[in-house]
């Protein structure tokens, strides 16, 4: 994977444009989860993009990947600047206009927040493991991982991906462990949401239950869900095959298929 970077703000955010589309096609947003970074979503995005012919995005949030630090610890608010602060600005600088929201865990939240609240053109959201609302499975893991992180190779791991895993780690685990978050919650906001949505979640994910993706259908009944068995927090890369051919199927329902005039 070969990263661009663009300044943001007068701080540098690293990125990749896959382009494979023609100029009908609708552009692909991949929003990461927690710990993830632009590389971390490996082959995953040049897949879904040659298999859709829809061009795609991602890009390594402040804090992550080679990308500029944080300015200062996270607030419970952190994923709405990013919604409604960053990603617009960041569109706008790559001219990606109604894109379709990939988004992963923290990536999927963000994603639903955007679409409800900037105002701006969505044309649909595919969202794995989305976060809702804290639950106290999801509290536990992050603990627990905590507690991994600080006794074993998981930090040489993640430095594979993060210029400072440390600031990437602890960003994370420090806001998510924060009791001011407990109370945390976008369900309000689903329901604003006008763009089809596809919600997939998998049964063993450590991190949230299926009461997450239930909670968006039931404010919003059109919601198309898949649930995944033998899958845990990452159906991308615990379920490719599935995620993409749901992917498709959804991206063709929005009006866009491969090779259609």
């Amino acid at each position: 994977m070969t990263l661009s970077r663009l300044d943001l703000g007068g701080r540098p955010l690293e990125y990749e444009f896959i382009r494979v589309g023609d100029k009908h096609a609708p552009t692909l947003v991949f929003l990461h989860e927690g710990l993830g970074s632009a590389s971390l979503w490996k082959a995953f995005p040049r897949k879904l993009a040659a298999a859709s012919g829809c061009d795609a995005m991602v890009y390594s949030r402040f804090g992550y990947g080679a990308s500029a630090p944080l300015l200062g610890p996270r607030e419970p608010h952190f994923m709405h600047e990013e919604a409604l602060s960053v990603l617009p600005e960041l569109l706008d600088r790559l001219g990606i206009d109604n894109p379709i929201l990939f988004g992963h865990s923290d990536g999927a939240s963000i994603a639903l927040i955007h679409a409800a609240n900037a105002g701006r053109a969505v044309r649909g959201l595919i969202l794995l493991a989305p976060h809702v609302m804290v639950e106290e499975l999801c509290v536990r893991s992050i603990a627990a991982a905590k507690h991994a992180y600080e006794t074993s190779d998981v930090r040489e791991k993640l430095g594979r991906y993060h210029a400072d895993p440390d600031a990437a780690f602890f960003g994370w685990c420090d806001i998510w462990l924060d009791r001011r978050f407990r109370d945390w919650s976008i369900e309000e906001h689903v329901g604003k949401i006008a763009c089809p949505i596809l919600a997939i979640q998998g049964f063993d994910d450590e991190y949230g239950t299926m009461e997450q993706i239930d909670r968006i259908a039931k404010a919003l009944p059109g919601t198309q869900l898949l649930k995944l068995r033998s899958c845990g927090h990452s159906p991308h890369r615990d379920q490719p095959d599935a995620v993409i051919a749901a992917a498709i199927r959804h991206i063709a329902a929005l009006g866009f298929r491969r090779g259609a005039e």
